[in-house]
């Protein structure tokens, strides 16, 4: 027995060191595997580089996640509608998670303008601009490129004023599943309110900094503003009478009875056009209408612009040009566009790329004194919205269905030239862009103020107003 206790108290030290080791080790993977757990979580949030476990490693400043698929989009309609387009397209896949390709534009509208967005916007400048909230490839990578080409890709037509609900519930599953999907159309498909102020502030991130057109488009503009403000001051109408306009609202104004065929049967000649009969006359009165040019001629004479103000004509072949915008020349005699200001050859790269050729209507509406549009549009609209965001720069947003109705009375001499002036002028007095919140109609979206013409939550005043509530 004394053997053996002497034996276990030679020993005793031993096992007090073993123990000690065990515990140390124990602890050890302990901590080891907490760390990996914690790994593991944060993992599922962001994309570690493997880098990291083996060098020195800094942050990058962009935002880097874990890639949920890809989003192809084709803008569709003319240049605004594409451009805003855009912009909710590339909110959408930083709010999913998705990689987006650049867009590639739909060519089958009325148009035809086989522009691509590269020929329009400066593509380096968009990628990268953004590369701290969202992913952007110029195209798909090579395996996803070649399941796009052996196999159809699914695709779909987002919901209009869609929440981000719906696209976490409804798209990010599909995407998840196909790993490529395809939007086959972008306007309108995201909610104007209810996102939250970072995601509204990308859209106007995108929209007036990442958006930036080609070197040529923005020269060409520049020397148009150039040679304008050389004048002084000046006036940008953006003049809504064009042919198609015409047939494809059914607004027969002014129309001889044989322009009023021709421009029925353009309407009825287009697939997805209103093949019905319009009342036009109904639709004026509801101001749902152009104004003509014969009808801006009187509402500029109202509003006080002077007679050798200088004034440019954004719009594109005005129907029956000649014989309808002679009154507004004779009214008007410094009206000018982008025709007349501009060599043949200047303007003869843009000719025949009706977006391209609005690309510079816009930078020269942008940076007008004053800018009226005569009827709505995603021109209308943009174009109201970035001179918000540059400052409150004056917008004259027409209130046609007053204005047509007190132009008749003018007409049928019913009201004094001194009268329809003055109403004119004080119907026009709260509507010059200035700052004001956006009309909200939560269960009619296409009724409410849309997001791009006051992008209230950029403009500083009204976003620290908003903070203080």
């Amino acid at each position: 027995m004394k053997t053996v206790a002497a034996s276990a108290r030679q020993a005793s030290p031993l096992v007090a060191c073993i123990k000690f080791w065990v515990v140390v080790v124990s602890t050890m993977l302990l901590i080891l595997w907490v760390c990996a757990m914690q790994l593991a979580t944060l993992n599922d949030k962001i994309m570690v580089p493997k880098s990291a476990f083996y060098f020195p490693y800094i942050s990058p400043s962009q935002r880097v996640y874990k890639n949920n698929g890809y989003l192809i989009v084709t803008p569709n309609g003319g240049l605004n509608q594409k451009r805003l387009g855009i912009c909710d397209m590339v909110v959408i896949a930083r709010y999913l998670n998705v990689t987006l390709i650049v867009p590639k534009f739909a060519h089958g509208t009325y148009w035809n303008d086989t522009s691509t967005f590269a020929d329009i916007f400066d593509v380096n400048h968009f990628v990268t601009s953004l590369d701290d909230e969202v992913r952007i490839l110029k195209q798909l990578p090579p395996e996803q490129k070649r399941k796009a080409e052996s196999e159809p890709l699914y695709y779909m037509f987002p919901m209009s004023f869609g929440s981000l609900e719906y696209y976490y519930q409804r798209i990010l599953p599909r995407i998840q599943k196909h790993e490529i999907l395809l939007f086959a159309q972008t306007d309108a498909r995201l909610a104007n309110n209810g996102l939250p102020e970072e995601l509204q502030r990308l859209r106007c991130r995108v929209n007036y900094k990442a958006l930036r057109f080609t070197q040529p488009i923005e020269e060409t503009a520049r020397k148009i503003v150039t040679i304008l403000r050389e004048k002084g001051p000046f006036l940008v109408i953006h003049l809504r009478y064009e042919k198609d306009v015409l047939a494809f609202t059914g607004c027969q104004e002014g129309l001889t009875k044989e322009e009023v065929v021709e421009v029925k049967e353009m309407r009825y000649s287009h697939d997805g056009w209103r093949h019905k009969p319009i009342d036009s006359k109904r639709k004026r009165e509801r101001g749902s209408c152009p104004l003509t040019p014969e009808e801006t001629a009187l509402v500029l004479q109202a509003l006080g612009i002077h007679r050798n103000t200088t004034i440019y004509i954004a719009a594109g072949e005005i129907y029956k040009k000649e014989k309808r915008i002679a009154g507004l020349v004779a009214t008007y005699p410094n009206l000018v566009s982008k025709e007349t200001m501009l060599k043949p050859q200047e303007l003869e790269p843009f000719l025949k790329h009706a977006d391209q050729m609005a690309a510079l209507d816009y930078i020269v509406a942008v940076e007008s004194d004053i800018f009226i549009p005569t009827f709505e549009g995603n021109m209308a609209k943009a174009v109201e919205g970035h001179r918000r965001y540059l400052g409150f720069k004056t917008t004259i947003s027409l209130n046609r269905k007053l204005l047509v109705s007190l132009i008749d009375e003018y007409r049928n001499e019913t009201l004094s030239w001194d009268e329809f002036s003055l109403l004119v002028k004080k119907i026009h007095e709260d509507r010059t862009g200035k700052q004001t919140r956006r009309v909200e109609i939560p269960d009619h979206p296409r009724q409410e103020d849309y997001f791009y013409s006051n992008p209230q939550e950029c403009l500083p005043t009204l976003s620290a107003q908003t903070s203080t509530e």
